[in-house]
């Protein structure tokens, strides 16, 4: 798996593909398969469910049957990941719809295409076992750890601190970052996504103070999302890329064993975990990817509430125009 790096935030300097070849027997050879256009994928960190499906599609030659070769790059969190896609440095991202909003109001033009999730599955505000924080209020002063400054994290925390009314000290770690901060006690809580909360939760490591899956009503909290210039000047690759996603996703919904192997694998979590993983998450993503406007309205309104302001409206976030084909 590739981790982006940096020598400024959020714009990587090196990285390697997942798998680009064509290697089988009876195939393409290699020098042809290099002649198929790329499509970058940009995940905002490696155990998150976007991750899991980008490899599904990767490693079931989804990308190449829609006549495309892939490279995948794990970002330190969401809002690198845009910075990334407005650098021009990868082609397709998984991001919440209000960082399309902010970006277009700062001259940098991208659209949603397709919905991802419409809830914050298996992310909670966490505190220690041991910590002595027993109610969210407890948390006004404190370190509450987030991926990066503009992500889905940070605007999870400023909605807790406008929902709670309380003001945190919050501390980007990164995604890696999160749980060993919050063991190492440099942070006094964290908003950590699935499936390192079910871990936690599992090894009696962490204390959940906000299920946000169920404290927030359901919109579009994150979806796939490329550039104008992408929509402009390579429509199919985005149709393809967006195809072979969805066929991911398919995927791993019809194989069910297969695919808690692969979150386990990856994410480096017993399989036991893996399989809440794939229930709670897997299973509830959008198959069609449909783009509902009240629930990206909704997004961009918690988006305000937490504290973002100058964005763009909602009918300039989003396109309907490539509904996903999955690639089987």
């Amino acid at each position: 798996m590739t981790n982006a790096t940096a020598s400024q935030p959020g714009f990587p300097v090196s990285r390697r593909t997942l798998a680009v070849g064509l290697a089988g027997a009876g195939l393409a050879s290699p020098a042809l398969a290099q002649t198929r256009p790329l499509i970058r994928v940009g995940v905002p960190t490696k155990a998150y469910w976007p991750t899991i499906i980008a490899l599904a599609a990767e490693q079931q030659r989804f990308f190449e049957k829609e006549g495309f070769r892939v490279e995948t790059t794990v970002y330190r969190g969401g809002a690198e990941c845009f910075e990334a896609l407005a650098a021009g440095a990868t082609d397709l991202i998984l991001d919440p719809p209000a960082l399309v909003a902010a970006g277009i109001k700062r001259g940098f033009g991208s659209k949603l295409v397709t919905a991802g999730a419409l809830a914050y599955y298996g992310w909670h505000l966490m505190v220690r076992t041991d910590s002595p924080i027993r109610d969210v209020s407890e948390l006004a002063g404190k370190k509450l750890g987030i991926t990066s400054r503009g992500s889905g994290s940070d605007l999870l925390a400023q909605w807790t601190e406008t929902d709670k009314r309380i003001t945190t000290t919050r501390v980007p770690v990164g995604g890696g970052g999160l749980v060993p901060n919050l063991r190492s006690r440099n942070i006094d809580a964290a908003v950590i996504y699935s499936p390192l909360s079910f871990q936690l939760i599992r090894a009696n490591q962490a204390r959940s103070l906000i299920d946000f899956g169920t404290a927030i009503p359901q919109h579009t909290t994150a979806g796939w999302i490329v550039s104008d210039r992408m929509i402009r000047d390579t429509p199919q690759a985005v149709q393809g890329g967006v195809n072979a996603i969805y066929g991911g996703l398919g995927w791993l919904r019809a194989n069910r064993e297969a695919a808690i192997t692969l979150i386990s694998t990856n994410n480096e979590i017993p399989p036991e975990i893996a399989a809440i993983e794939y229930e709670e998450t897997i299973l509830k993503l959008s198959v069609d990817g449909a783009i509902d406007p009240a629930q990206v309205a909704f997004s961009l309104e918690l988006a305000r509430l937490s504290g973002m302001t100058d964005m763009a409206p909602v009918e300039e976030v989003f396109t309907t125009r490539f509904a996903p084909v999955p690639t089987r």
